[in-house]
């Protein structure tokens, strides 16, 4: 079997003003249940606070693990314009060639329902997440399409880590 793209190219629905593109390897487009390399599919929707869209779905021959580095080209070039890729594993070569094209790979650590997983990238991405009671704060950025950290300086907490976005 060939590579298959299927997306959403049209629509009639209006547009949210700020929209995050995630990907998720499954083989039933329900459960992250699959490693990169050998990834048979993959399924991205749009994620806005208000809901998330099923806009594309990605099928690809069965692949060995066999550290062929050319089996990753057509997934990573299926995956541009997503802002992150939820994977149950993944090799470092993936890794390497996904951050050059702007998409972080998120490692799940077991068989996660991609519908709860939608709903944790809503909330995490649109809520007010940034109340860190420290007057000061240190931000780190490496390039415009690779995450931003954002730690309070001289207070014990959670780091957190901002996806960039395309706003429309």
């Amino acid at each position: 079997m060939s590579a298959r793209r299927l997306q959403l190219v049209w629509c009639i629905r209006q547009e949210p003003d700020a929209v995050l593109k995630v990907a998720f390897a499954s083989t039933d487009r329900r459960r992250v249940n699959q490693h990169f390399g050998a990834a048979e599919g993959f399924v991205v929707f749009e994620v806005t606070p208000d809901k998330a869209t099923l806009v594309g779905v990605g099928e690809f021959a069965e692949e060995a693990m066999d550290g062929n580095e050319n089996k990753l080209a057509a997934k990573v070039d299926f995956l541009a314009g997503c802002h992150a890729v939820y994977v149950m594993a993944i090799g470092a070569s993936a890794i390497k060639q996904l951050m050059s094209k702007g998409i972080q790979p998120i490692r799940v650590n077991e068989v996660d329902a991609i519908d709860d997983l939608l709903a944790d990238v809503s909330d995490c991405s649109y809520q007010d997440q940034f109340d860190m009671k420290t007057p000061q704060v240190a931000i780190e950025t490496q390039t415009a399409q690779n995450p931003a950290v954002f730690r309070p300086i001289g207070a014990d907490g959670y780091v957190h880590i901002v996806m960039p976005m395309t706003m429309r």
